[in-house]
């Protein structure tokens, strides 16, 4: 009889699967937010010295709007970019040129003379800082992997807020208590991000599975079906955000105004205590649905904004600290209740990219609204600019929270 012959496929074993990767310890989800941190806390280290440099160098609270909308500039051209390109290559080749690059501002900060100097200097620091809140936050949630999402998003979120706080005091503290007051804070720094450059070169990101279709540089979205996250991210983010942003650009102005003092310290501490509220606030309602999250957010940053408008009326120090609180609990919460919106819905594949689209809505309004009030203060008197400004931002926030509070709650919590 003769013998039965087989195909290949009946005697081939079938090839073992791969076994997904195991998760990172959870230390490695905390270490990959600080190259988030390291690169935030040069964003706002400028802060205090503003005071410095206009003395020394000579100019007006526009052109300081200017300076400080130039840092936006790069950030928005950043993020047209690094979102995508870390989508489609990988998070570290995104995050090594940009902490490099980061590192360039120091030694220009540090060494600034003009007024071109420290364009250049916020040029180069809102390209990295664009690439760190894509392609950076995005790494922190690469790390943690699919079932610790929330508890990445409320990391990478804190991770912003606590850097762009550290940085002034830092700053402030140094520059009073240190020599070379305009350079011995970008010394710190560049040591800071030196140890972010060793943290991602030994992060363990997995390298993107496909190079993605469309254009390298595009304007950042999401995915089908999450518009209306990014659209009641966006609502409530932009407002906080450009409140901070006002109070880091115009705030020791309206201190020397209401307390007679040009302290960086003070001024410092004030942006510092700012985002510990940001980094605060976001601890106490991570426990809440996204949909409370976001309506907290709303509601901190218009009670601030109206607590700003008292302040530059009444001459009151403490109306000032208030509504730098309530801003920096408006971003927080704002912040984490967007990001977490979209890493909830948004493919690890398009998550950079999301972040990026986030930000970009949240940064574009930074950049305009305190660089119009800051042009408008010097025309009509900072009293008048800063209660238009309030007055505006007030507004938006208070629509920002009506949109949440309008949305199906299964856009913004599971059914």
């Amino acid at each position: 009889m003769p013998a039965t012959r087989t195909t290949p496929a009946a005697t081939t074993p079938n090839p073992p699967a791969t076994a997904p990767a195991p998760p990172a310890p959870r230390w490695w989800i905390w270490l990959a937010a600080w190259p988030v941190t390291a690169v935030f806390v040069l964003s706002n280290a400028a802060t205090p010295l503003y005071g410095l440099w206009q003395h020394d160098i000579g100019f007006s609270k526009g052109t300081l709007t200017v300076v400080f909308a130039c840092y936006i500039a790069g950030l928005i051209g950043s993020l047209l970019v690094s979102g995508v390109l870390s989508d489609r290559i990988g998070r570290k080749p995104v995050l090594l040129p940009a902490l490099a690059l980061a590192l360039a501002a120091c030694l220009v900060f540090g060494t600034a003379t003009s007024v071109a100097a420290l364009i250049v200097a916020r040029l180069f620091t809102g390209i990295a800082v664009g690439a760190v809140v894509s392609a950076g936050m995005a790494a922190v949630t690469d790390v943690a992997g699919p079932e610790r999402r929330r508890t990445a998003a409320l990391l990478a979120s804190c991770a912003m807020v606590f850097g762009a706080g550290l940085g002034p005091l830092l700053a402030g503290l140094l520059s009073e208590l240190a020599p070379a007051p305009t350079g011995t804070v970008f010394a710190v720094e560049a040591v800071l991000l030196a140890a972010a450059v060793l943290v991602v070169l030994r992060m363990p990101v997995p390298r993107p599975d496909s190079r993605g279709r469309g254009p390298w540089i595009r304007v950042p979205g999401v995915p089908r079906g999450n518009g209306r996250r990014l659209a009641l991210g966006i609502a409530v983010f932009a407002p906080g955000i450009t409140a901070t942003s006002f109070v880091l650009s115009l705030g020791p102005s309206l201190l020397s105004g209401l307390l007679g003092s040009t302290n960086r310290i003070v001024a410092g501490a004030m942006a510092f205590v700012m985002f510990l509220a940001a980094t605060g606030v976001q601890f106490a309602v991570q426990r809440l649905r996204r949909r409370g999250i976001l309506t907290a957010g709303a509601a901190a940053t218009a009670l601030g904004m109206a607590a700003l408008v008292t302040a530059v009326h009444t001459g009151s120090p403490a109306a000032l600290v208030l509504a730098a609180l309530l801003a920096g609990a408006g971003q927080g919460a704002g912040q984490l209740g967007g990001l977490s919106l979209l890493n909830s819905g948004v493919a690890p594949q398009r998550l950079a990219e999301a972040n990026a689209a986030l930000n970009v809505g949240g940064y574009l309004p930074a950049g305009l609204l305190p660089v119009s009030a800051g042009f408008l203060s010097d025309a009509v008197g900072l009293t008048t600019g800063a209660t238009v400004f309030g007055a505006v931002l007030l507004g938006l926030a208070v629509l920002g929270g009506l949109l949440v509070l309008a949305t199906g709650r299964g856009v913004t919590d599971p059914a």
